[in-house]
């Protein structure tokens, strides 16, 4: 009987290290998602770095539909951007201060927003804003044609 007990009932200690392995195994599991999230955004960040590979009129395109489809609903400013504060060289301390020159701190796709509105939207009277939005550093791009 005590052979048929054993099989039944596995001693406390057995169980213990059972679940013990069980707890392993899913904080191995959630280590591998972290991991693979990080090397995900990671990712991201690196091609965002980068320049976009559109044209100059695709770029010009892209800003005309955005703008015409605010001005459509009725609006006189759109964020066309949000990004993480690291694509900023200074991980976006001088956008957060305004302080001048902050623009030199881009890098990548907000690079390429800031030199579309400086040379095709600025000269016709838009007005472009960076501002950090939350806690997180993440930074918006506005661009403005309203009083």
């Amino acid at each position: 009987m005590s052979e048929k007990i054993n099989d039944l009932i596995p001693s406390a200690s057995e169980l213990r290290q059972r679940v013990s392995l069980k707890e392993a195994q899913k904080a191995e599991e959630r280590l591998r998602s972290l991991a693979a999230a990080d090397a995900e955004k990671r990712a991201l960040i690196e091609k965002l770095s980068k320049p976009s590979g559109l044209s100059e009129q695709q770029k010009i395109e892209l800003a005309s539909n955005v703008i015409q489809r605010a001005v459509h609903n009725g609006l006189k400013e759109v964020q066309v951007y949000r990004f993480s504060n690291s694509l900023c060289t200074d991980r976006g301390r001088a956008v957060s201060q305004q302080e001048p020159g902050w623009e030199k701190t881009l890098t990548g796709i907000p690079l390429e927003i800031f030199q579309l509105w400086s040379d095709y939207l600025k000269p016709r009277g838009y007005r472009i804003n960076y501002q950090v939005v939350d806690s997180s550093g993440d930074i918006c791009i506005v661009i403005a044609w309203g009083d």
